[in-house]
Formats: structure tokens, C-alpha cells, sequence
């Protein structure tokens, strides 16, 4: 009886983490999934819907299944006097349900460091923060209705267009109050988290969980303020200590860094010049390890890649630079520059053997 038990909250399990990804036919996957009837099936799906945890609309095999919120919750704060950690304890903690440690300290971290970037930095008036629970996932906005993140990082650090602004939060160890805060906390909640996403301006910054990537979109009409989202499994395996792990040397310091090379391209631009090689590298010798990430850059320019492959790495040869996911194009062109490296470093060699035997 209890294997019987343990095989059917596997399979409600299974439909209540995929029924999001395939509302119309989840009864037919779940079926060939642990190979069962579709009648058996539909005895789970009825059972998650009386319980709350599912809704349904539709007759017989046009029917669509999607979670049910199990709870909402918003409210908007004024800005003076607060401090996260009490509104954390207060009012959102208890908002969060149930749930496993680890997955009770990303969100601590998480609303933590995102509500204070809001109380510090925006210049608000007010904050708002919702909460939607269903029995997979739950999500959280926190909003402002301040100068806009994106745009107040342009301002900062003088660059030219809101779009860098991405480029540097994709690094890390950004700030704009350097004497009161690492820069790490948008960087590393967005890694923790299986969707973290910022809507400034008229630029919509993503990034999911598992992928290299970070991904921008921009819109006609700009937002005041700014908005993030986070979302997050419910029973996630995920812990704050990997995501620091991966990025930490064994002294626990943040030393590694993955840089979006197509984050540097603004719309159909080619990566070819030096000063588009100089703003993927500013910042970076902040880090000991710097991975650039060429996934979806079909190729680039010689004078692109001599900066970051060869003038960049003989000026730090403490820092290790190194490519990751590039296509075939692209590491010709870094092993070309980096020939040119051993060429030079041989023919001065050549060179000193000349002028020693000359002075013997």
C-alpha cells in the first residue's frame, strides 16, 4: 500500500511541476510518463482540482488544466523608516507558506537585497511588493516608482546607452555606492532564483536558472521606476551556498565571472572594433577568473579579439581569461591573436640571442 501510496504523489508531483509547460495535453504526457491509462490519470488531475491546487476549463479531451493561485498578497510601502529585515519577518515571510530551508533562505536573500537596492538607491517615494503562491512555484514583484536602475547605473559610471548598464550588473561587483555595498546582490539573486527579471525604462533584463545567458529586450514606451520579478520551485534543490560556490575560489571571495559577449552588440552591430572589446572589459580585472560567453555570436573581429585575447591579457597576466561556447569562427580568430603572442614573444627571444652573441 504505501509503494502504491509513494508512486501516486510521484505522479501528482509530476503533474503539478509540468501543467504550466503543457496546460492542453498534460493528462496524455503524464500517461506515457509513468505508463499508465489515461482514465488513472484523470483521477489525479480530478483529485488536484478538488483540493484547490488545480483549475480547469474545457470539456472532455479539449480540457486545460493550470495551477491555482493558492494565495495573493500585495502591498505598497511608503519609503521612509523602513529596513528589509523587518518587512521580510513582518509582513512577507509569513506570505511564503511552508517550505524546505533552502529554499527559505534564497528567498530571504533574494527580498533582502532586491527591497533594499530600492530603499538605497532608487530615490522612491514608494515600494510595492506582491506575492502569488501556486503548489509549484511562487513569484514576487518588488517595484518603485524611482529614477530607474538601469538609468541611474548609465549615470553613474558615465556609459552611453542604458543597455551597458546590463552588460556591467551581468558582471557583478557593481554598485553606485561602492562604500556601503559589494554589487553582488543583483548578480547572484539573479542566478539563485529560476526566473529573475528587472523591467527599467524601456529595457527588459532576464535571466533563468541553468541558462549562461543573460537577455535584453527593449520596448517602445518606457516604465517608471523599477520592477523585478523572482520566481522560484517551491521543493527547489538549489542552495545560496552552490550559487556562491560556483563563483568563489576557496577563500570564499567572489573571483569568478561569466561575461555576455552579444551583450556588448546593440542591435544588428558586428563585434569587430576595439572600443566594443574595451566595454566587455571594463571592470573585469575586478575578478580572477573571467569567462567570456559567446553563445550566439556567429563571429568576430580581429581588432576585437587581440584587445581582450592579447592586449588585455598581457597587461593581467594574473587574471586568466578564457572563451566558453564559441562556435568555430570565433575561437580561430582567438587562437590567431594568441599565435601572435608566442610569434612575438620568439622573436624577441631572437632578438636578445642576437645582441648577446654580438656584445660576446
Amino acid at each position: 500500500m504505501s509503494r502504491i501510496r509513494a508512486r501516486g504523489e510521484k505522479i501528482r508531483k509530476y503533474i503539478i511541476e509540468k501543467v504550466e509547460q503543457f496546460p492542453k495535453d498534460i493528462a496524455k504526457r503524464t500517461a506515457e510518463k509513468f505508463e499508465i491509462t489515461r482514465q488513472a490519470v484523470n483521477k489525479h488531475l480530478r483529485s488536484l482540482v478538488d483540493e484547490g491546487c488545480l483549475t480547469e476549463t474545457g470539456e472532455t479531451r479539449n480540457r486545460v488544466y493550470k495551477l491555482r493561485a493558492l494565495s495573493e498578497w500585495a502591498r505598497t510601502y511608503d519609503r521612509g523608516g523602513l529596513e528589509e529585515h523587518v518587512v521580510w519577518q513582518n509582513d512577507v515571510l509569513p506570505q511564503l507558506g511552508p517550505m524546505p530551508d533552502n529554499v527559505r533562505r534564497i528567498w530571504n536573500y533574494g527580498f533582502t537585497e532586491m527591497f533594499n537596492n530600492a530603499l538605497d538607491h532608487s530615490q522612491a517615494t514608494v515600494i510595492r511588493v506582491a506575492i502569488a503562491r501556486t503548489a509549484a512555484t511562487t513569484e514576487m514583484v518588488i517595484g518603485d516608482n524611482g529614477v530607474g536602475i538601469f538609468r541611474k547605473i548609465q549615470h553613474a559610471l558615465s556609459l552611453a546607452d542604458e543597455r551597458h548598464a546590463i552588460l556591467e550588473l551581468s558582471k557583478g561587483k557593481l554598485t553606485t555606492d561602492p562604500a556601503h555595498h559589494t554589487g553582488e546582490g543583483i548578480f547572484f539573486s539573479s542566478r539563485m532564483f529560476d526566473q529573475f527579471d528587472i523591467l527599467s525604462g524601456g529595457v527588459f533584463y532576464s535571466h533563468e536558472f541553468g541558462e549562461d545567458l543573460d537577455w535584453v529586450l527593449e520596448r517602445d514606451r518606457a516604465n517608471e521606476g523599477t520592477w523585478v520579478l523572482m520566481k522560484l520551485n517551491n521543493h527547489t534543490a538549489t542552495t545560496t551556498q552552490k550559487i556562491f560556490d560556483q563563483y568563489a575560489d576557496t577563500d570564499h571571495g567572489f573571483t569568478t565571472t561569466v561575461v555576455p559577449v552579444k551583450l556588448a552588440r546593440y542591435g544588428n552591430d558586428q563585434l569587430i572594433s576595439r572600443s566594443q572589446a574595451k566595454r566587455l572589459l571594463a571592470r573585469v580585472e575586478l575578478f580572477k577568473v573571467v569567462l567570456f560567453d559567446f553563445k550566439d555570436v556567429e563571429e568576430i573581429g580581429q581588432a576585437f579579439a587581440d584587445e581582450i585575447f592579447r592586449v588585455f591579457a598581457n597587461q593581467h597576466p594574473e587574471i586568466t581569461v578564457a572563451p566558453i561556447h564559441a562556435n568555430s569562427a570565433v575561437k580561430r580568430m582567438i587562437e590567431r591573436v594568441k599565435s601572435n603572442v608566442v610569434q612575438g614573444a620568439a622573436s624577441s627571444n631572437v632578438v636578445l640571442d642576437a645582441e648577446a652573441s654580438a656584445k660576446g
